[in-house]
Parts: structure tokens; sequence; C-alpha cells
């Protein structure tokens, strides 16, 4: 009951936080939820605890991911509902394997699912971004939807766009990522759809890298278009007959599933492809499959299924001690199969199973200098700081928000952060520092 009821409070500063950054007042929250000022007034505080059905509005409006926040057991609680929902046949998910629905959706792609990037940011970070420079975000998607295509791009320059926009994520720059993909997209499947043989394989690979990287922006910002983007992912990749591809437009499809309250099948999924994967000849292929079974390692504890999250993981872990030592650095782009990333995710599957206590010698053996990427970085410094939260240790959780902001001020200003941000800077007794980090971050005092 105690856990539950800090879940409950900690929904409520989630609540504070998104609310406030869309600028919304409590009744406006409650207009969109169907409650009235006051009931949003008790929710927020952790007095009043809402129905499933509340639960699944007030998420859905606020888009709000209750697994990335740590609340399990309203994640588990919010699954449930919607398993029940999905019986009678509402589920969005199911539907997408109608084939006239499938038929709307790649007309809508044409134009929109390229510009998820750009819709993803939320208004805090564009905003921040915009200040920095001259970009519009808004012109940006004009031109994606209103513009004729671009100009068809060779296979070479398709390949330092594509380079530069991995540069972009990894570093954690999201704002110069959606500005570019886009054009990027658009220009790969016009070369796609030009081209035959290899070209066209290349172009589908790159087209598949695109909506990769297009659908863990979205995902990072909680944004619906995820759903649009994996799904053109995977069927560039397959289009692309590199099975290296496949697997990362598998995970960020996995990712999208268990963030729509489907982590079993997500769970199915990577093991099916990690298994496929991992009886290819090219070690990078095997080194995808280690990436998958920590992704659904990591799926299954947020399914709280701790046999199976320890059973995923200790899969990872072999399948990174087999590969050759001399492989060298592998592009790509989910996460880098080495012993660092298992014991980063070994982080996040504790946390999730609600035993933060046994996460924490994974943490501490964890040097950041070794992760390859500010992205990296930045989700060693999140995991990090939902475990010493779980732990009740706000000093140290604060410590660990403030790492990502320097590591990765972008990363800093997602809807999670600056839910456990406000959370921090609403207690009662808020540690030093966490008011002035919160409002630097995008939280409204």
């Amino acid at each position: 009951m105690a856990a539950a009821t800090e879940e409950y409070r900690l929904l409520g500063a989630a609540m504070r936080a998104a609310r406030s950054a869309n600028r919304w007042t409590q009744g406006d929250l409650g207009a969109r939820c169907g409650y009235s000022a006051s009931s949003v007034s008790r929710i927020e505080a952790g007095t009043l605890h809402p129905s499933a059905e509340s639960l699944d509005r007030i998420v859905t409006v606020l888009a709000l991911d209750l697994a990335e926040l740590g609340l399990h057991a309203l994640a588990w609680m919010l699954t449930a509902h919607r398993a029940t929902k999905a019986s009678s046949g509402a589920m969005v998910a199911r539907s997408a394997t109608d084939e006239e629905d499938s038929m709307r959706r790649r007309s809508l792609l044409t134009g929109v699912a390229a510009a998820s990037a750009a819709l993803a940011l939320p208004r805090p970070a564009v905003a921040a971004a915009q200040e920095a420079g001259p970009h519009d975000t808004a012109a940006d998607l004009e031109r994606l939807l209103f513009a004729p295509p671009p100009t068809q791009l060779p296979l070479a320059a398709l390949r330092r766009e594509l380079a530069s926009a991995r540069a972009h994520f990894t570093a954690s720059r999201y704002h110069d990522l959606g500005a570019g993909l886009p054009d990027l997209i658009a220009a790969a499947e016009a070369h796609r759809d030009t081209s035959v043989g290899r070209s066209r394989e290349i172009a589908h690979a790159i087209t598949a890298r695109g909506y990769v990287l297009a659908t863990e922006l979205a995902a990072k910002t909680h944004s619906e278009l995820a759903w649009a983007t994996a799904d053109r992912s995977l069927r560039a990749a397959r289009q692309s007959g590199d099975p290296v591809v496949v697997g990362e437009a598998v995970r960020v499809l996995a990712i999208t599933m268990r963030r729509a309250g489907r982590p079993a099948a997500a769970v199915d999924l990577l093991r099916r492809t990690a298994a496929d994967l991992d009886t290819q000849p090219d070690p990078a292929a095997r080194a995808v499959a280690a990436t998958l079974w920590m992704t659904a390692a990591y799926t299954a504890a947020c399914n709280h299924d701790p046999g199976g999250a320890h059973d995923l993981m200790a899969g990872a872990a072999e399948a990174v001690n087999r590969l050759p030592s001399d492989l060298p650095a592998q592009p790509l782009y989910t996460v880098e199969a080495t012993t660092a990333q298992v014991d980063l995710y070994q982080v996040g599957v504790h946390t999730a199973l609600g035993t933060p206590d046994l996460a924490v010698r994974y943490a501490a053996r964890i040097d950041p200098a070794v992760l390859p990427t500010a992205e990296r970085r930045a989700r060693l410094g999140t995991d990090t700081a939902r475990m010493w939260r779980a732990l009740g240790d706000a000093p140290r959780t604060l410590a660990a928000l403030q790492f990502v902001e320097r590591v990765a001020p972008e990363e800093a200003r997602r809807p999670a952060l600056r839910a456990l941000a406000a959370d921090l800077a609403f207690a009662p007794m808020p540690p030093a520092g966490a008011q002035e980090f919160a409002r630097r971050i995008g939280v409204p005092g």
C-alpha cells in the first residue's frame, strides 16, 4: 500500500509538471480529462486516486509514459485496463494489421511521418532551441507538407546526411536532428523510388535508419507519431535485406509497443528477432542481437516479469561476451553491445522490478567516460536518478539529474526528467538547488 501511495504522489508531480509545461491551469486540464479543477488539484496532491479509465484519459492528454516515469504499479493497472478494451477491438495497434487502415497510414506517412522529429519536441525545448538561433520548426513542417519533394540526392550525399543526423542524435542535439530529418527521409525515399538493385536496397536502409532516428526522438518526447515512424522503419528495413538494419528497426518498434501497453508482445518480437540475428555470420548482426536482449529484459521488467527479465539479461551478457574481442566499434543506431551497456540495463531492470538496492552496484561500476555518446551518458544519469529516487535519496537524485544536464542539456528537458525534477522541487523539503534546477529545465515554479 505504501508503494502505491508513493506512485500516486509521483503521478501528481508528473501531472503538475506536464500541465505547467503546456501552460494549462488545473481547470484547463480538468476540462480535457472530465474532472473538475478541484479534483485535478486533489489528484496532483496524491489524495484522490483516479480510476483506470480516468488514468487512461490523463496520461493520454498529458502524453505521460508511466513506465518511463518509474510508476510501474500504475503502468500495470493501465496496461490491464487497455488490454480489456483491446479484447473488444478498441486497441489501435490491433487495427494496424487491417489492410484498409494500412493503406490510409501509408498515404498519411508520405507527407507527415517524416515530420515526426519536428513535431515531437515539447514546447519549452523548442523555444529554448529557437532562442539560440533563427531556425523555425513550424516552417519545417509547412515545407514538408506543402512544398514539392526535394531533388534526389546521390547515395554518397545521403550517407553523409544520415551520418550527420546520427551525430545529432548521439550528441543529444534533438532540435537540430528534428530540423534535418524531414529532408533526409524525403530524399532517401525519392532515391529509393527511382533506383533498382543494390542502389535501391541501400536507399531502403538509409530510409529505415532515418525513421529509426525519428522514432527514437518521438519516443523520447512521448509523441504518438512513434507508431507511424516505427512502422515505416521496419518496412524499409525489410526491403533493404540488411539484418543489422532490421534489428535496429525492430528495437524501436518494440519500444513503441511497450509504451503502448503491449510489453509481452514486444518481448516476443525482440526474442524472435534476436534469436535469428544471433545465428548470422556477421558479428555486427550478433551485436544487434545482444542489444535486443537488453531491450527485451527491460521490457519484461516493466511487465513485472522478474524471471524473464533476469534470463534475458543473462542472455545479453553471454552474447556480448561471445563477440570477437577485436570487433570494431559498430555504428549502430540502437546501443553498443558492451559490458558497460549490460550494466546500464541492469540498473534500469532492477529499478523497474522494484529492487533498486540491487541496481546500485551496477551503477557504481559504470565509468561514464566509457559510454561512447552523450545520449548514452545521459541515459546513465536518467536511470541513476530513477534508482536514487526509488531509494528515497533526493540529493543523489538531483545530482544525477544535474549530470544529465551537463552532458546533454536537451535530454534534461524531456517530459520524464521534468517530472522527476518537479517531484523534487515541490517536495516539502526539497534538496538544495532542486527548485532552481527545475526552473532551468522548463518546470514553472
